[in-house]
């Protein structure tokens, strides 16, 4: 329905950002969350869950990309990709994106959000849903995880809500052990780790969770305009400290290879390297190295 009110986001109770709503499209209660979709006057449709945005139309390829790409190309071989959470398609999207994965297989818990998206937001996940290579399940991500078969996956994206109500389940000991597991011997997992200048309890509390389930910890550094506070932080977990320190000029070929380079909006393979290098407001919630 048309409307010209506004929408406040309520992720921060002392600060935060509002949108002016040009048309309602979409609210739903689901099983697990409320769910919202409006078009804005300024950053197209937009995705609310509880109240806190999710991704709008004109930023979303920044941490979409920086989610999928990062990992992909720092593994280099990754045929194999277990996705948890992203039910509006953008990472699968982005994960397809790359010729040699040979499977994408995608877990979303709450089955309103894919339908939603799909209805409201179709550019966002493009053809994804019908690539022969994605298998898209509505399932329970814990669940999954702690019944797939050791080594079965090569890069693990985790693209969750903050760990409060229905997300907070995948920052848990018990999920990391279980991730590591199932990831093969050069395996990494990455997860969205919150706004550092507003969620640095989030960062830090994640990552001496990580590490007792990986050898190698740390984070990397994205600007998605809606997410507000400045940089935020995706956080890193590998078995091998190595695929931290691929080299530019190495990316670059592999982006090359996969598929990719030239056809993005925010990810470089300078980009890509220089993310690892954090501010000090941010290093400092890592965990101390030895």
């Amino acid at each position: 329905m048309p409307t010209d009110s506004w929408v406040n986001e309520t992720l921060y109770p002392e600060w935060g950002q509002r949108f002016m709503v040009k048309r309602e499209l979409a609210r739903v209660q689901s099983d697990f969350q409320d769910i919202m979709i409006f078009e804005s006057y300024t950053h197209g449709r937009v995705l609310m869950l509880d109240g806190v945005v999710q991704i709008t139309e004109a930023d979303e390829f920044v941490y979409q990309e920086m989610l999928a790409h990062v990992p992909l190309l720092a593994h280099g071989d990754a045929k194999r990709v277990l996705i948890i959470g992203a039910g509006d398609g953008g990472v699968l999207k982005r994960v397809l994106q790359h010729r040699n994965v040979e499977k994408a297989v995608m877990v979303e818990i709450d089955g309103e959000v894919i339908r939603l998206a799909k209805e409201f937001m179709p550019s966002i996940a493009g053809d994804a849903w019908n690539d022969p290579r994605a298998e898209v399940l509505v399932a329970d991500g814990i669940d999954y995880v702690r019944k797939a078969a050791d080594g079965s996956f090569d890069v693990v994206i985790v693209d969750s809500t903050d760990p409060i109500g229905v997300g907070e389940v995948l920052f848990t000991d018990e999920f990391y052990a279980n991730v590591a597991r199932l990831l093969s011997e050069k395996g990494v997992i990455v997860n969205q780790g919150g706004v550092p200048a507003m969620q640095a309890d989030e960062l830090h509390d994640t990552s001496v969770r990580r590490a007792k389930s990986f050898s190698d910890i740390s984070a990397y550094v994205v600007a998605v305009p809606t997410y507000v506070g400045g940089f935020m932080t995706l956080g890193w977990s590998a078995k091998d400290a190595s695929l931290r320190a691929v080299d530019t000029a190495t990316i670059r070929a592999r982006a090359e290879a996969a598929g990719i380079l030239g056809q993005t909006q925010y990810w470089t393979p300078e980009i890509h390297t220089g993310s690892f290098n954090l501010p000090p407001y941010i290093a400092k919630h890592l965990p101390a190295k030895g």
